[in-house]
């Protein structure tokens, strides 16, 4: 694991992505540690092994075998799944806060290695399956993890709240509750904002954030502030993990 030091950042943004990522606003966050790379399908199976995680989805094994490697990033996993395999380790599921600051440092860069469009030699993207987690070096992120834009999402501990960045706790990097989030959702449909959160419908229950971009993606969906939503129980080809822990 790698050290994110504590201190504010700037996360969101004022321009440009979907209406979900603004606005820009500073956010201070305690010192925490993440994984410098996603969780391997290796590091899956040992967990798998002592009966405290399931198998990655049975149609994902199948209809991809090119993505069971021992060091690709597992995916085919659940919210629960992923969340069990980090206490598992002792560990826990990153904040989207924990994720962007790790992604941005505090110099509002739009890609985990810097400003500089997404090229091959960074990252895993455009393109029909992950790589082995690490294969590429010079997209690390500013504290030296790896892989934060493309490659495979990434679960996040947080339910996805399409005003997060509205909120009083906004500051904290804090969501609204299930209830408010899901009065935010009912105003949106409301409102006829189907893009508000994106491409993907507007949610009709408390979905999970996932951050981070996929082998999938086009470049500039790789961009550290995008916001994505699944429900939780999804287990599907590009959505993976990584742990977080507390710093002491």
């Amino acid at each position: 694991m790698l050290l994110v030091p504590a201190g504010p950042f700037t996360m969101g943004t004022d321009s440009g992505g979907q209406e979900d990522e603004h606005p820009a606003h500073a956010v201070t966050l305690a010192a925490f540690y993440l994984d410098r790379t996603e969780v391997t399908n290796a590091q899956w199976s040992e967990c798998v092994a002592a009966q405290a995680c399931p198998p990655k989805s049975d149609s994902v094994r199948a209809e991809h075998p090119d993505f069971n490697g021992p060091y690709q990033p597992v995916t085919g996993i659940s919210w629960d799944g992923a969340r069990n395999y980090c206490e598992w380790r002792g560990k826990r599921l990153p904040r989207e806060a924990e994720f962007e600051k790790a992604a941005r440092d505090s110099d509002d860069r739009r890609f985990a290695w810097g400003n500089d469009p997404p090229t091959h030699q960074r990252t895993v993207f455009a393109t029909g399956h992950p790589e082995d987690v690490g294969s590429h070096p010079a997209g690390r992120g500013p504290y030296g993890h790896d892989d934060l834009a493309g490659n495979v999402w990434e679960w996040m501990q947080d339910e996805y709240d399409p005003y997060a960045y509205r909120r009083p706790s906004a500051g904290q990097g804090t969501p609204g509750k299930c209830s408010e989030i899901m009065e935010a959702l009912d105003e949106l449909r409301r409102g006829h904002k189907q893009g508000y959160t994106g491409s993907n419908p507007i949610p009709e229950e408390c979905e999970h954030s996932i951050r981070g971009g996929a082998y999938n993606y086009d470049a500039d969906g790789l961009r550290a502030t995008n916001r994505v939503h699944h429900p939780g129980r999804f287990r599907i080809p590009m959505l993976g993990a990584r742990c977080a822990r507390d710093a002491p």
